[in-house]
């Protein structure tokens, strides 16, 4: 148990064009509107910190040549001056500047589309999230929803690898999660498949909140691991035509299936996934 408490400030950064059919069964095949959704966390002594970034500016620069504007054909984006992240850190009496951590769930567009706008932060990511794409190029990494125009060119040497071991019983059935700032705040959760070396982060949002508990005064960011909160809390599928594009299908049903068992015990965690309206705050 610890008395730090991390409050987490849901933001969105623009959004996409999807087809609902394809994002959950027995949805209709209309074109919906999905929030490129990340989170602004204020935690009480690192000070205020990113789980990714949404879309940024460099994405729609991106789809505007090649081979970025296959991105843009496959996955429409749109994105406004005041949804920027400068622009939501502003109101929130932020600058770039004050941002010196960026959790980064995965590597896709839409979660690191304003890394470039952070020039003091450390990027803390999975390994394995990097390594998969790091040589792709052109139509390959856009197969892949990976512009590598996006990351700072000092990215490798920014990034502070986030150090898996044994999990805490009430991360169960996670068997190794990363303590990310070594005061129990902050979980991060290996939830590969939908991309290499996804993350999700389990937050203590009220000091004192047990992990061993009924979820209480936690929040679950799940990133991509559903594309809806209820799909996610009653384990719905994506359509199979969605699962081709899938980094590891077999992994991304693995890792999902072990959120929802962790939900399962913790049924008043909050949940928020990238692309869905969040749940509101306990209490």
């Amino acid at each position: 148990m610890t008395d730090v408490a991390v409050r987490v400030v849901p933001l969105v950064a623009g959004e996409c064009l999807n087809i609902a059919a394809l994002t959950e069964r027995g949805a209709s095949w209309r074109v919906r509107a999905y929030p490129a959704g990340f989170a602004l966390l204020r935690h009480p002594e690192r000070g205020p910190m990113l789980f990714d970034t949404g879309y940024g500016p460099g994405v729609l620069r991106a789809m505007r040549r090649w081979p970025g504007v296959l991105y843009g054909l496959v996955t429409p984006v749109r994105l406004s001056a005041e949804e920027t992240v400068p622009a939501h850190l502003a109101r929130h009496g932020l600058t770039p500047g004050d941002i010196r951590d960026v959790i980064v769930s995965h590597l896709h567009a839409d979660h690191v589309g304003a890394l470039r706008d952070l020039p003091q932060a450390r990027f803390h990511l999975d390994p394995g999230a990097y390594a998969p794409l790091r040589r792709l190029q052109g139509v390959r990494a856009v197969r892949r929803a990976f512009l590598p125009d996006l990351l700072p060119p000092d990215f490798g040497a920014r990034i502070q690898p986030l150090d898996f071991r044994p999990a805490p019983p009430g991360l169960a059935p996670f068997e190794r999660a990363a303590d990310v700032f070594g005061d129990g705040s902050v979980y991060a959760l290996p939830v590969p498949g939908h991309a290499p070396g996804m993350v999700a982060l389990v937050v203590r949002t009220r000091a004192g909140a047990r992990m061993e508990g009924d979820g209480s005064g936690l929040t679950l960011l799940a990133s991509d691991a559903a594309y809806s909160v209820r799909g996610l809390r009653e384990g719905r599928e994506v359509h199979p035509l969605t699962r081709l594009v899938f980094f590891d299908p077999a992994r991304e049903r693995l890792s999902r299936r072990r959120l929802g068992e962790w939900l399962r015990t913790h049924p008043r965690a909050r949940v928020i996934v990238s692309h869905d309206e969040p749940e509101p705050e306990d209490g």
